[in-house]
């Protein structure tokens, strides 16, 4: 296994992302040995820290993977300590003397990973000091992690991202979405392109309709701040969301390499059809979860949540109706949702293939709504917490007749699997680390997304809903169902269902 060599520099060091995601996936990677002795991490921030007391926080971090004293206190040597002000341009002298110095001592060739775990107006403050206090190094790599929101809309991601482009190169440049990181997103391809049952049925030849959930069972807890400035489409669909929409709906690549699944991703997000204003209203419905119960456990409304606005109206639900004007996909509706305070914790993807042409059974149905009509085929990819993916098919019920009965053939990796594969940070840190940008955001995707969700705000920001119009603990507003009920379709998921069958649900 090859070493890494490389001092990261983490601006932000002190932060919750740090403590949280960071350091135990630099823990974990050291101890897999892709970081051996030869790196260095500075944490940087407002505080005063000593290294002693940084290197006592790291080691807090990482109890929860058990290590022996031994190596806790071997990985922890390899971190220092800098109370940082961005704005001063003195402490980036201080930060490039002890960066100099790190780099002899661990003998990291001029290898730096600068990790901007920090609010983005810091971003572009940021890279000018490490050009104009020449922390860049000339003789080894440099290159730039940052965490989303990459911007607040299409212009002010321009305009970091012209900020970030006159130091860094796009080649050079990692956008974090942590979600590509997570082992079942990127086995979305290898679904699609390493089985021929399903890339020769993978367009609207075959498919009815792609379902993307993102849904979530907390409410916003302590980050009532942030969403009120923020709201779902921005927090999910914007990033997170249309990357997935991105993965399913691409052309095969001609290779399985970064710069031809990124070219086949802009592709793909490119031909998504841009709305006009009344069209997103059409096509988009938001919420916002008042008070709820759900299984004797009673649920604020967001209105009363810490840090969010008496008559606040931003979203905390949105879902909506994508089209791909492309020859794959024209006619196909992908129908996306993500909210707070639902039923279930659960990101899934439900492909919805098409009936048969004629339905020889129909007489002997009973099960379904509709006389003529089978259930539907389905592939679920599941995302999280579960990780596996499942077929729903049509046989015949045990017995007298030609009864069908769908049957589920259900594959889960096991919790022994998931708890010893690679952590999403881990994976895209170790990716970093190789220069490897397949499974990050280039800036065309960005732009793309921006563009897309840019359309739908500017129409809601025109127009105001009657909120609260969603209970907590339940899966978002009469308007989400009703916006495929309208198209002759239904959510596939509703785990709501499951609980007011059995009274813990109203």
């Amino acid at each position: 296994m090859n070493e890494n060599v490389a001092l990261f520099t983490i601006f932000g060091g002190t932060g919750d992302l740090a403590k949280r995601k960071l350091y135990p996936s630099l823990f974990r990677l050291y101890k897999k040995g892709n970081l051996g002795e030869h790196f260095a991490v500075i944490g940087t921030a407002r505080r005063e820290w000593s290294d002693e007391y940084y290197r006592d926080i790291v080691r807090e971090t990482i109890e929860a993977l058990e290590p022996t004293k031994e190596e806790a206190d071997a990985f922890a040597s390899h971190f220092y300590y800098q109370s940082h002000n961005v704005n001063d341009t003195e402490h980036y002298d201080t930060l490039k003397r002890l960066s100099d110095e790190l780099d002899q001592k661990y003998q990291l060739e001029g290898n730096r990973i600068y990790y901007l775990a920090m609010a983005p107006q810091f971003f572009g403050t940021i890279v000018k000091h490490l050009k104009s206090q020449k922390i860049l190094t000339e003789n080894g790599f440099d290159r730039l992690i940052i965490e989303k929101p990459f911007g607040t809309d299409y212009e002010t991601a321009y305009k970091l991202n012209e900020e970030i482009r006159a130091v860094f190169p796009e080649k050079d440049i990692f956008r974090i979405d942590h979600y590509l990181g997570k082992e079942m997103i990127q086995n979305i391809s290898a679904i699609r392109f390493a089985n021929n049952i399903f890339e020769a049925q993978w367009n609207n030849r075959y498919i009815d309709n792609v379902q993307i959930t993102f849904a979530e069972s907390l409410g916003v807890e302590d980050r009532g701040g942030y969403y009120e400035d923020s709201g779902a489409l921005k927090d999910m669909v914007q990033n997170h969301i249309l990357q997935v929409l991105a993965l399913l709906a691409m052309e095969p690549p001609v290779t399985f390499s970064e710069a031809e699944i990124r070219a086949e991703k802009v592709k793909a997000l490119k031909a998504i059809r841009l709305y006009n204003e009344e069209e997103a209203l059409k096509n988009f419905v938001r919420g916002q979860y008042g008070p709820g119960s759900l299984d004797d456990q009673d649920f604020a409304g967001y209105r009363e949540e810490p840090n969010v606005g008496e008559t606040s109206q931003t979203e905390t639900f949105a879902a909506g109706k994508f089209y791909i004007d492309n020859f794959r996909w024209s006619g196909v509706p992908f129908y996306i949702r993500t909210g707070k305070r639902l039923t279930e914790k659960g990101t899934r993807i439900n492909i919805v293939f098409k009936q048969v042409p004629i339905n020889v059974f129909k007489d002997d149905i009973e099960h379904c709504e509709e006389k003529n009509d089978l259930p539907p085929n389905v592939l679920t990819i599941y995302i999280q917490p579960t990780e596996g993916f499942s077929m729903t098919l049509n046989g015949k019920e045990i017995g007298q007749g030609f009864k069908t009965d769908p049957v589920k053939l259900d594959f889960r990796h096991s919790a022994e699997v998931t708890g010893n594969s690679p952590e999403a940070y881990e994976k895209l840190l170790l990716d970093g680390l190789n220069g490897d940008g397949t499974n990050f955001s280039h800036w065309d995707e960005v732009a793309q997304s921006w563009k897309i969700v840019d359309i739908i705000r500017q129409a809601w920001d025109k127009t105001a809903v009657d909120f609260p119009n969603y209970s907590a603990g339940t899966m978002g507003p009469k308007s989400a169902f009703d916006l495929l009920k309208a198209d002759g379709f239904q959510w596939i998921w509703e785990p709501d269902i499951w609980y007011r069958e059995r009274g813990k649900l109203e």
